[in-house]
């Protein structure tokens, strides 16, 4: 994740995020409202991969009870979600490293957003084990990220669709067909299919896709 050390892709992170990812901001706000079927105005949320602070602005921002606290194995990422916080700092604690560098718990629900695509399946399985061991029992959690069919053709085809998708939001044509290209050859990225297998061997349930976002899926679930 060298990417998240390079203070060029840190200080674009957001503008960046928002162009690749079709409905950024309103995935964050619907994550929000999934999180809130199971949380209390004074409850507690883990956020994992917290880094840039999109999500933690977002729902401190809708819900000022809430308490957050956000993991992420980036020490600059996290300096730019203390950033983007700003005020709203106070209200959130922030842990360097990963899901073991996170409290115990409980917490009435958590987040995993355009995070778990980074990881092997061994490490994915881990840190969804270890998100369900901090929640109550049934806590809400939400995750969301790249997760597409397996077969290269089909793979291929919707990669070079978030290309074309980035470049009509502004990127530059080379650069987002060579990012495409970069993620098809170096993410784990699984089918939707083995994604949801992996919620389940960690002990989800209730596990119902709420977005699509071309290569993109998102997952709300209960612990």
């Amino acid at each position: 994740m060298s990417h998240f050390s390079d203070p060029k892709a840190i200080a674009n992170y957001a503008e960046n995020a928002i162009r690749r990812v079709p409905g950024l901001n309103d995935l964050h706000r619907m994550s929000a409202l999934l999180l809130a079927e199971r949380t209390p105005p004074d409850g507690r949320v883990l956020v994992v991969g917290a880094g840039g602070g999109m999500e933690l602005k977002l729902f401190a921002q809708s819900f000022p009870g809430w308490r957050l606290d956000g993991v992420d194995p980036s020490l600059e990422m996290l300096g730019l979600a203390k950033t983007a916080l700003g005020p709203l700092a106070s209200r959130v604690q922030l842990h360097h490293g990963y899901i073991e560098a996170a409290p115990e718990g409980p917490f009435d629900s958590a987040s995993c957003l355009l995070t778990l695509h980074f990881t092997t399946e061994a490490e994915r399985t881990r840190t969804l084990r270890e998100v369900h061991a901090r929640l109550k029992p049934g806590g809400g959690f939400v995750a969301m990220h790249y997760s597409i069919p397996q077969d290269r053709a089909e793979r291929d085809l919707w990669l070079s669709r978030c290309a074309e998708f980035a470049i009509s939001s502004g990127v530059d044509p080379e650069q987002a067909r060579t990012s495409a290209a970069a993620i098809g050859q170096q993410l784990p990225i699984l089918a939707p299919d083995q994604d949801e297998e992996l919620m389940r061997k960690a002990g989800f349930s209730d596990i119902s896709i709420f977005y699509v976002g071309l290569a993109f899926r998102g997952w709300v679930a209960h612990a």
